[in-house]
């Protein structure tokens, strides 16, 4: 059964706390589909199975909890929390993909845990990663809460207004008019996501001069 079936046949209160959980869990630093959920949950609200707005307050309800359970996480085990993690998840948690982060970063700050929300690679080191860095924490709930807002705001939004208007192109066309809509939009949200990962590839190796094996290690913003 598909995400977006199992959660059709599952009660509105339950749905909108699976949003929250999974991707609270997903922001502590486990990599979840957190944005498959929300996604799913989102064209669900099409069809009035959920509310648009309950889904979208969920996600940032579980988006900023996740995060600041993770910086507090990595403010009180530190780098030992990596090496667990990575042992676990070598995928995700391997020495290239903690220092590619870390040097993000340290160069970009705040806005590292804001525009970090919009990329998958990012969003599960920001809160974490954050708090072993000894980000100010007032400075990681800023942009915490800005990048949970606009993230999981902005994705419900443009899944249920974009599916809103493919319905009535359905009314109007075919099945197959629809899928020509959905393959472009599936194209334009590729094509960002790929321009956002290379930005991001980019702007981590101009920062590895004389950086390399180097750890995550312990500092200040």
């Amino acid at each position: 059964m598909h995400v977006q079936e199992w959660l059709q046949h599952i009660p509105p209160i339950v749905a909108y706390l699976t949003v929250a959980v999974v991707i609270g869990i997903e922001s502590l630093g486990i990599p979840l589909p957190g944005e498959i959920i929300l996604v799913s949950a989102s064209l669900l609200a099409v069809h009035g199975t959920v509310s648009p707005v309950a889904v979208g307050v969920s996600a940032v309800i579980g988006a900023v909890v996740g995060d600041s359970i993770g910086y507090a996480i990595g403010h009180r085990y530190g780098e030992a929390m990596f090496v667990r993690l990575g042992r676990r998840f070598p995928r995700h948690f391997g020495d290239e993909q903690i220092q590619r982060a870390e040097r993000l970063f340290q160069r970009w700050g705040m806005w590292a845990v804001f525009f970090g929300r919009f990329i998958a690679f990012l969003r599960i080191f920001a809160g974490p990663l954050s708090g072993v860095l000894r980000m100010p924490y007032w400075k990681f709930l800023i942009a915490n809460l800005l990048g949970g807002i606009a993230w999981a705001g902005g994705t419900t939004a443009a899944v249920y207004y974009l599916g809103i208007v493919a319905e009535t192109w359905l009314k109007d066309f075919s099945y197959a008019g629809l899928a020509a809509v959905v393959v472009v939009i599936a194209a334009v949200v590729l094509v960002v996501r790929h321009r956002a990962k290379s930005r991001a590839a980019r702007d981590g190796d101009s920062g590895s001069a004389g950086d390399n094996g180097k750890r995550v290690r312990t500092r200040g913003q």
